[in-house]
């Protein structure tokens, strides 16, 4: 018999900070705490939801800026972050003085810079490769690195997909910008990171940067999987075992954002023949699409998760059973908006705003709270070892 995280009642309490057992036990917040005693201010541009913000936020930072410019994202963050001031522009458009008279304010507590730029353009998931230097998207990156120039934040942190650090010669947006971070007299690792083993229930990979004005700085140890303190990886039962059962189409009215994506008949047909951790491929003949009966790619789409395994990773239609390996591992349903959220760390109390599919969106191009939370204890010992400069 495997032991639940977590048991659940109709009337439970949400913790908007329980994660730790999730995890794998680590308590973070415990550890970082102690570290060092000044507060660090972080400014999370492009902040969508609030994904970085409520890791850093676990790990003891404080959040006084955020920056983004899509409403229901915005809805999100003042819900959850009612502390911070809430820029709603597009970076490209606000005025670097503007953002130096509140980091002054800021001062002389230590200021982050998280700036987590949409990452659609390098994904390899984008199969359309639109042109680089014709993507509006491609010269946020290069904005970031301006208001860094100019307000010279002490800590700076980046996410993003890996193809970031891989694109040809022809456009290098991240190369340029670890050039003039360099210039700036910041000092930098980064690297691609496998989710799973900082504790977060998916094998997602992502390209993760700190950068200190003070030293050297190194990214955060693994904790998850071999070789490491945790030697097994958290699942997808870890995190989402525990809420209650609910129908295709249907939002449990005690759990907030718990509410699943409509199915039609006949996909309600397909996961019904569609085992744990399994997927169209092993449909009846009169199930499968056309497209399916001759291509053998797309293994993910209308897939099921396994229990005991990380997800795939989650995309901006991670509630969506044809988009991906999205459906429930046992109910005839995709997850819903907080097994997604689950599934990407958030605390169980974090409450999203706008429409399923909006939700979904933000949920997909979040920071995993659990990995802000690794790199913000990481920046805390970094600081502890420079705290005569505060």
């Amino acid at each position: 018999m495997r032991e639940r995280v977590f048991s659940h009642c109709a009337q439970r309490s949400f913790d908007p900070f329980r994660m730790d057992a999730r995890a794998g036990g680590i308590n973070v917040r415990a550890r970082v705490s102690e570290v060092v005693r000044v507060t660090v201010q972080v400014f999370d541009f492009f902040s969508g939801c609030g994904g970085a913000s409520c890791g850093f936020r676990n790990a003891g930072m404080d959040i006084a800026f955020a920056l983004d410019h899509d409403a229901d994202a915005r809805a999100s963050f003042e819900a959850n972050f009612p502390e911070a001031h809430f820029e709603f522009a597009d970076i490209r458009e606000v005025n670097d003085e503007t953002i130096r008279r509140r980091v002054e304010l800021a001062q002389p507590h230590p200021v982050l810079f998280a700036g987590c730029a949409p990452c659609q353009p390098f994904s390899k998931q984008n199969t359309q490769r639109p042109n680089l230097n014709n993507d509006e998207r491609v010269p946020l990156l290069a904005r970031f690195a301006s208001l860094v120039e100019s307000c010279r934040p002490d800590l700076v942190f980046v996410e993003n997909v890996p193809g970031l650090q891989e694109l040809d010669s022809d456009s290098q947006p991240f190369g340029d910008f670890l050039g003039r971070l360099d210039l700036a007299g910041y000092r930098v690792d980064y690297r691609a990171l496998c989710m799973a083993k900082f504790g977060i229930p998916q094998t997602r990979r992502r390209l993760v940067l700190m950068a200190s004005r003070h030293g050297a700085i190194k990214l955060p140890d693994e904790t998850h999987g071999p070789g490491t303190p945790n030697k097994r990886y958290t699942t997808v039962r870890n995190w989402i075992e525990d809420l209650p059962r609910i129908e295709a189409g249907e939002e449990h009215e005690a759990v907030p954002n718990h509410v699943a994506a409509n199915l039609s008949a006949l996909n309600l047909e397909r996961i019904k023949a569609t085992e744990e951790g399994g997927g169209h491929r092993n449909w009846p003949e009169q199930l499968k699409l056309e497209c399916h009966k001759s291509f053998s790619g797309y293994t993910d789409v209308y897939g099921r998760m396994a229990w005991d395994a990380p997800a795939s990773g989650l995309t901006t239609r991670c509630i969506s059973y044809s988009n991906g390996r999205f459906g429930h591992p046992e109910q005839n349903r995709a997850i819903s908006v907080r097994e997604a959220a689950c599934l990407q760390t958030f605390p169980e109390g974090f409450i999203f705003r706008g429409g399923i599919t909006s939700m979904a969106r933000q949920i997909g191009n979040a920071v995993p709270a659990l990995l802000a939370e690794r790199i913000g204890q990481r920046f805390k010992e970094h600081l502890a070892g420079v705290g005569s400069l505060f």
